[in-house]
């Protein structure tokens, strides 16, 4: 079972440096900032509290934060408070955002073909 575990946790990481080059090539986005963008995107108003957005991307919320913030930089992602809660606040997708992640997502979906039908051949081969 541990062999297993290993190597799916190498196709794992192999699939997503793939589909990481491709989006950064295109986009100038990694696969963890699309994988934010797409989340929000799917989301209620397209906002999230970023630790939902953590939970939702199986990272700390502090790693989700660091993200957010370079994200939020480049005008893709907006805070937003909770008028309710000060202590709540909402990572959101702006316009731009949605631009941005409707266009990435194509290029996405691509890569993500390729490498699923990469990794069938290989594991095909491995027989």
């Amino acid at each position: 079972m541990l062999d297993r575990c290993i190597r799916l946790s190498r196709a794992y990481t192999s699939a997503a440096r793939r589909v990481d080059a491709k989006l950064s090539a295109v986009h100038g986005l990694s696969f963890s900032d699309f994988m934010i963008l797409y989340h929000l995107k799917h989301a209620h108003n397209s906002r999230l509290r970023r630790a939902d957005l953590a939970d939702c991307m199986g990272l700390t919320a502090s790693a989700v934060t660091k993200s957010l913030l370079s994200l939020e930089k480049i005008g893709l992602v907006s805070r937003q408070s909770d008028p309710r809660d000060a202590r709540v606040g909402y990572a959101c997708l702006t316009t731009t955002g949605e631009q941005v992640v409707a266009d990435a997502q194509v290029s996405a979906e691509f890569a993500c073909q390729e490498v699923y039908e990469a990794m069938v051949g290989e594991w095909n081969k491995a027989g």
